[in-house]
This record gives structure tokens, C-alpha cells and sequence, in this order.
């Protein structure tokens, strides 16, 4: 990469559009992810048909270990672009614009399974029960019901059968209070990398280090508490990617939120760890920024999935 010898901006005029050299980082992320995507599908495929599953965990963890390798480099590189003046204002709208769309690309990703779950539950449960006039009552098993959840099964040889939904309140055991909890840290966590947020605006770094930490903490209290209330629904409850179509849906939507919560206390644990080696101005803050904004997104969607998949 070269390195510039002046800034982008001289006395208040734009310089042209930095261009970086070519880069090899996208073909070997794509790489890293393609492997990363096909051994975690084998692995699954392994499990259900009881093999071993061995050499697909493998190829997964390789693949997570070159695509997170490629990020940390790739945005290292971007960091020292920035630092080196390369990154002009005509540059850092560029980033917004991407982060803009970025978010985008998850709200429709969130909105095809929250569109998933509401044409199960509205409409083809109750037409399988015999409702409407697209209704074929019995065709599942004799005395099927459309009903939600679906956790009743007369033949278990179909799908492994859930003996409790994971509505709340309604099932017993530790797991009762959990997503009650999870929903209370996510809400407590966009209020602390808010005031993180506040604090780099107001040059007090002491605040930004000890809110931005606290964020990060909780989000890792969640991640752990998610991981109780599935050990309690694969143990206690039954409840399986096998358990038909309420556990398919229960786990994509939870299991990809819970993806999502990883990923963004990783990006603010990153922000942390810059804010301690003195990185970001109350001016030119924008991958904290960046950061904080998917955090926000990642506790709205959590909020929809408190409403939709716990409570009604």
C-alpha cells in the first residue's frame, strides 16, 4: 500500500478521490467464507445422520480463522490509511454510505425471517388445521390442529417432539426468566454505548473506556445467557432444529440474532481496545460511530424477537 506524502485536504480543498492499490483481502475473505458456510452446513448434515463430523468442524474453524485474519488485516490497513491522512471527506462519506447499506442489507435479512415466521403462524399453520378457504384439515396426521406453537406430534418418528414452547412466561426451569434478561441488558447496553459515545464527543476518555467496557460485558452476559436458555431447550425442553417448524424458526431467528450480538461485541471490543491505545477525535470518530449503529440495530431486533417469538 502505498503511502501518501501530503493529505487529502489542503487548506479547506479536497485533493482527488484516494484510490487504494489492488488488494488480494476480497478473494481470500470470499475463500474464508465459503469455507467457513460449508463446513458449518456439514457438519450439521453429519450430526443428523450421526457420522462423524470431525473433518467438517475443521474446515469451519479454518475458515473462520482466514476470513477473521483477512478482517483483521483489512481493517488494519484501513486505520493506518486513516491515521495517514489518506482518508479525505469525500472518502469517509463513502464509509457512511457503505455502513448505510451495510444495516439495510440486515433489516431485510431480519425482515425475510420475521416475514418466514409470520406466514407460518397466520397462514400456513392455520390452512393445514382446515381454516380459510385454502384449508386441507388432516393433512399432517389425523387430529392435527393449527394451532402455534406446533409442539404437538402423535407420531415422533416425523420430528422429534417438544414437550414445551418457549413462550414467556410459560415453561419452568432457570430458562423462565432469560429472555427477560437478555432483553434487559440489550436495552441497558444501547444506553451505556450511548453515553460511551457521548463521552469520546466530550474528549473524557475515562468515560469512553469504562462505558464502551461495560458494553461489551453485557453483550457477552448475553451471548452466555443465550447459550443457558439453548442448553436448557435441547436438555430439559426438547426442543431441537429437528422439532419441526417451531424450532426451525425459533433457532434461525435466535441462533442469526445471537450471530449478530457476537459480531457486534466483537466490533466494539475492537473499538475498545483502539480507545485504550488513544485512537478517535471528537471530529473523526466514524468507526466507533459505525460500531455503536449496529448495536443499536442489533437491540432493536432483539426487541421485535422478545415480541414476536417469546410473547405472542
Amino acid at each position: 500500500m502505498a503511502t501518501p506524502t501530503k493529505p487529502n485536504n489542503v487548506n479547506g480543498v479536497d485533493l482527488p478521490y484516494y484510490v487504494p492499490d489492488q488488494s488480494k483481502f476480497p478473494i481470500v475473505a470470499s475463500f474464508g467464507l465459503w469455507l467457513m458456510v460449508y463446513g458449518l452446513g456439514s457438519t450439521l448434515n453429519d450430526v443428523k445422520a450421526d457420522t462423524s463430523a470431525t473433518v467438517s468442524t475443521w474446515t469451519a474453524f479454518i475458515g473462520f480463522f482466514i476470513l477473521g485474519s483477512v478482517l483483521y488485516n483489512w481493517f488494519a490497513t484501513q486505520i493506518r490509511e486513516n491515521h495517514a491522512g489518506m482518508a479525505g471527506p469525500q472518502l469517509k462519506r463513502s464509509y457512511v454510505l457503505g455502513m448505510y447499506w451495510f444495516i439495510f442489507s440486515e433489516v431485510m435479512f431480519f425482515s425475510a425471517f420475521f416475514g418466514a415466521l409470520f406466514y407460518v403462524r397466520n397462514l400456513s399453520v392455520p390452512w393445514l388445521g382446515g381454516e380459510g378457504d385454502k384449508g386441507v384439515s388432516n393433512m399432517l396426521w389425523e387430529g392435527f390442529q393449527g394451532t402455534w406453537p406446533v409442539i404437538s406430534n402423535p407420531n415422533p418418528e416425523l420430528f422429534e417432539n417438544p414437550e414445551q414452547s418457549m413462550a414467556w412466561p410459560g415453561f419452568s426451569g432457570m430458562a423462565h426468566y432469560l429472555p427477560l434478561w437478555n432483553t434487559i441488558l440489550l436495552l441497558s447496553s444501547s444506553v451505556t454505548v450511548h453515553i460511551a459515545h457521548t463521552a469520546l464527543k466530550n474528549q473524557n476518555r475515562k468515560q469512553l473506556t469504562i462505558w464502551l467496557g461495560l458494553t461489551v460485558l453485557l453483550g457477552i452476559v448475553f451471548l452466555f445467557l443465550q447459550a443457558e436458555e439453548y442448553a436448557e431447550a435441547y436438555g430439559e425442553l426438547g426442543l431441537t432444529l429437528d422439532s419441526g417448524i417451531y424450532g426451525s424458526t425459533f433457532f434461525l431467528l435466535t441462533g442469526f440474532h445471537g450471530f449478530h450480538v457476537t459480531l457486534g461485541a466483537f466490533m466494539l471490543a475492537v473499538m475498545w481496545f483502539r480507545v485504550l491505545k488513544g485512537h478517535f477525535k471528537p471530529e473523526d470518530h466514524f468507526g466507533f460511530e459505525a460500531a455503536s449503529w449496529y448495536w443499536h440495530f442489533v437491540d432493536v431486533v432483539w426487541v421485535g424477537l422478545f415480541c414476536f417469538v417469546y410473547l405472542l
